[in-house]
């Protein structure tokens, strides 16, 4: 048998082994949950937590175990010592704990993806294994010690580049993960330090989406006891992205990974709504949270004349300088408006008791006042008082009053914005909430509180006092406490702890109000200051991980420098990380993407592709009138040309509805919004491709998406560096200067 042969027949028995431990351990982990379940919901309080603390240990385990099945190993380390590694997307041992697979997060695996002939950190080899499914189809070795290997290794080596077979592969509707072939510049980013805010500045192509996944895994496995109960979140722009990004994390083993859009973070909001630029820059501007802020002090408002309460032959008098106190004590209390209006209400009626009292009136001597406040409460004129004094709202209704009244926009604003500015922000109730409208939501409902959940509150006193009366008396039954082991209340709280909780981020999705210890931000420089002042009250710890381009910021409010982003809410604590090599876009093509990039910024630096395909962007140019027609025509080509590949077609904002459903009814293969990204051919506007990949893209009147926004040319930029293999654009009129390079067709 030739050596290479024999090669790969023993790295294929070395896979199949590993298979087997997995099958295995799945097998042990299946029978342990069937056992579990079996044994019901009987028993003590205390055995029915433990039962359901293992069943999700459990699942959790399955889960992982049946994500990592395909590409389970990739690679192979070879040292100087003799030592030899396997690396793949767990780590397994034997039945004897013996290492057979190393995590390709764990220390041992950093040499296979930092190792250079200049710094080899020990290797004599590194060697990446070509699968599909469970066979091994290839090996591809690169040598850092010629002189150490033997005529059989040299007989084995291979030139095959591993990194160049991943980025020219078709593309498949999803993001995949690249822990097969991470870089080292990669490597670096995905291994930062958990603490601080990392900014991740890579251009298009240059894998910063993939690399904040892989970090977002590596730092559950290095850091899984400090991020265990608090979980990681991982933001995206759009519904779109995140099903592209769904199946990285499971893959790498990690499940409970949150990943949500903005306005998903606010429950019972969907942001529907579209608006002009102009109102969208106003409304992520930091000075609407002195606008919110105005609005809910407008709410607590005193009344301008005395107001009589009638109870029963008495007449009491609430009078303004009363009604002055109760606010005050209101807002000494440093509840949100809603919660604190018990305290106002408190304050108003105390001082109608004692009216009362002062009357003389033996029936109400010596009583409690508990009856006599729930009595006064309920009078017309008290209720009243508090409607106009101290009324509740939701933060849908505070919003809809501020944009629908302008003298309520004008006293909540101040000076803090001016008329023109204000009155991009009327409107009338009713409409579609807007993606910038959702950070507002946010803060409006961090100001206003839930008068809920002190109700809520309530129980949870409630059930921790039932828990620790019932662990009293499981305490009577043992020597436990006697001991000084335990006690009644330490005991309650491990049932708690380990009660069905579910998942982190199941309970995470479902709770408002939770805290993460990491957050992950995709296309980051599209956040405006409202919206970073949301997200941030969702990681106190400022542990963040953003990932973006300045360059491609589309977004009215979103960034334009680092600096100007972060410093309000992280002061220095923040490092910047950069990613200069493009693995997606061919040479071609980002030297089409390079001259629109000029006209953006000239002292940005486009990133330097690695491969070229050989194929020249071309540009179509049809009549106005034929465009419908030709553009049917050209997609059905296109579609042909990409040889089972992904073909997208991506249409300006202002043209996506008259064109979008001609294509779809030309073309019957085509798709649009989230279900494009499992057909061959997608439809999508260029505000919903950021952080997407196609192998073959067709773009329509790119003049059209320059003038569509203050942005265009970002947005552009954008559109033209989404291609793998081939970038075709249609137009009608003349090309803007900056697109001279692509090759006229006809």
């Amino acid at each position: 048998m030739p050596a290479r042969e024999d090669e790969l027949v023993r790295e294929q028995q070395y896979v199949t082994t590993l298979y087997a431990r997995l099958d295995e351990l799945r097998e042990q982990t299946t029978l342990r949950l069937r056992e579990i379940r079996l044994a019901g919901a009987s028993g003590t309080h205390q055995s029915r937590s433990e039962r359901d603390a293992f069943a999700t240990r459990h699942e959790d385990r399955l889960a992982q175990l049946n994500a990592v099945d395909a590409g389970l190993c990739f690679g192979r380390l070879d040292f100087d010592t003799g030592e030899r590694y396997h690396v793949g997307r767990i780590g397994l041992t034997d039945s004897g704990h013996d290492t057979l697979l190393v995590d390709w997060r764990a220390p041992a695996a950093q040499p296979f993806y930092r190792a250079t002939p200049a710094e080899a950190l020990g290797l004599r080899r590194r060697r990446h294994l070509q699968t599909r499914g469970r066979q091994v189809l290839g090996v591809s070795d690169e040598v850092f010690d010629l002189e150490s290997l033997t005529d059989a290794d040299r007989a084995t080596l291979s030139g095959e580049a591993a990194l160049l077979a991943a980025v020219s592969a078709h593309r498949t509707g999803r993001m995949s993960d690249i822990v097969a072939t991470i870089q080292s510049e990669q490597d670096r980013v995905i291994r930062a330090g958990l603490s601080g805010v990392l900014v991740v500045q890579g251009g298009p192509g240059t894998g910063k989406t993939a690399v904040a996944l892989h970090r977002a895994a590596y730092l559950l496995y290095t850091h899984r006891q400090r991020l265990r109960g608090s979980g990681v979140l991982v933001v995206g722009p759009n519904p779109v992205f995140l099903r592209y990004i769904e199946q990285v994390l499971p893959s790498l083993g990690e499940t409970g990974v949150l990943r949500a859009t903005l306005d998903e973070l606010v429950p019972g909001v969907t942001a529907t709504g579209t608006e002009p630029a102009a109102v969208a820059a106003v409304k992520g501007d930091a000075r609407m949270a002195d606008v919110i802020g105005g609005a809910v002090r407008g709410l607590q408002r005193l009344p301008d004349r005395d107001i009589t309460v009638r109870y029963g032959q008495h007449e009491l008098r609430l009078t303004r300088s009363a009604c002055a106190a109760a606010r005050s004590a209101a807002r000494r209390s440093r509840r949100e408006h809603n919660r604190a209006s018990g305290t106002f209400a408190r304050a108003l009626t105390d001082t109608l008791i004692e009216q009362l009292r002062a009357t003389g009136d033996s029936s109400l001597r010596g009583g409690e006042s508990g009856w006599l406040r729930r009595e006064l409460l309920a009078t017309d004129e008290v209720r009243a008082v508090l409607d106009e004094c101290w009324s509740e709202r939701t933060p849908a209704q505070l919003l809809t009053e501020l944009y629908a009244d302008p003298s309520v926009l004008a006293a909540a604003a101040g000076r803090a914005l001016r008329p023109a500015e204000r009155e991009l922000l009327a409107r009338a109730p009713g409409g579609a909430w807007t993606p910038a409208d959702v950070p507002l939501l946010a803060e409006a409902g961090v100001l206003l509180g839930d008068p809920a959940e002190d109700i809520r509150a309530a129980e949870r006193r409630r059930e921790r006092d039932e828990a620790i009366r019932y662990a009293e008396g499981v305490l009577q039954l043992t020597d436990l406490a006697e001991l000084g082991l335990v006690d009644a209340s330490m005991l309650a709280d491990r049932w708690a702890d380990d009660g069905p909780q579910g998942t982190v981020a199941d309970r995470a999705g479902s709770d408002p109000n939770w805290t993460f210890g990491h957050v992950i931000v995709d296309e980051a420089q599209e956040l405006s200051p409202m919206a970073w002042r949301m997200l941030v009250r969702r990681c106190p710890s400022r542990s963040m991980t953003l990932v973006g381009d300045l360059a491609q910021t589309g977004a009215a409010a979103g960034a334009s420098s680092w600096s100007g982003a972060l410093e309000p809410f992280a002061g220095d604590r923040w490092t910047l990380a950069e990613l200069t090599v493009n693995y997606r876009t061919p040479t071609e093509i980002m030297a089409v993407a390079a001259d629109v990039l000029a006209t953006i910024d000239p002292a940005l630096a486009a990133p330097t592709s690695v491969r070229s395909t050989g194929e020249p962007p071309l540009a179509h140019r049809v009549p106005p009138a034929d465009l419908p027609a030709a553009l049917a025509k050209l997609v059905v080509a296109e579609a042909a040309a990409a040889d089972g590949g992904r073909l997208a077609v991506l249409l300006p904002t202002s043209l996506a509805a008259a064109l979008g459903p001609a294509v779809l009814a030309a073309v019957p293969a085509a798709r649009s919004g989230p279900s494009a990204l499992d057909a061959g051919i997608g439809v999508f506007a260029v505000g919903e491709v950021k952080g997407l990949e196609f192998d073959v893209v067709l773009l329509v009147e790119p003049g059209t998406v320059l003038t569509d926004s203050p942005r265009g040319a970002n947005d552009l930029y954008v559109a033209l560096t989404r291609a793998t293999q081939r970038l075709a654009v249609l137009h009608t009129g003349d090309l803007p200067g900056s697109l001279h390079r692509l090759a006229p067709v006809g």
